[in-house]
This record gives C-alpha cells, structure tokens and sequence, in this order.
C-alpha cells in the first residue's frame, strides 16, 4: 500500500511540475496541459528503453569482465 501511494503521489508530482513548466514556457493553459499529460506518457516509454539498454550494457560487461573470464 505504501509503495502504491508513493507511485501515485510522484506521478502527481510529476504532471504538476509538467504542467507549470509548460505553462511558464507557453503561457497558455491547453498548451500546458496538453504536454504535462504528454511529456509523462512519453517518458514511461523512454524510461522502459533506457531500462532495457542498460541491462544489455550490464550483460555485456559481464560476460567481458577480466574478474569473470577463465584465467590463462
């Protein structure tokens, strides 16, 4: 329940910094709203790219690793 309140409070968090920071830069509320719904949308789906990317780096490092290779 805590982690689910936690979530929910920073996403809330997250679309009103979103928000006041379009409408500081528009200064226009449709803008504003339109990209602070937005901008966590597209985000989301960046964060599970980033994510992904670098568990490959992390596999990869892995399987090169001097610590981890057969010694000669």
């Amino acid at each position: 329940m805590r982690t689910a309140a936690k979530t929910l409070t920073y996403a809330v968090m997250h679309l009103t910094v979103a928000v006041a920071v379009a409408f500081a830069i528009s200064g226009d509320w449709a803008v504003a709203l339109s990209i602070g719904v937005l901008e966590p949308l597209v985000q989301t789906g960046f964060f599970a790219v980033h994510e992904r990317v670098w568990e490959g780096r992390r596999k990869g490092s892995r399987a090169t690793s001097p610590a981890l290779s057969p010694a000669a």
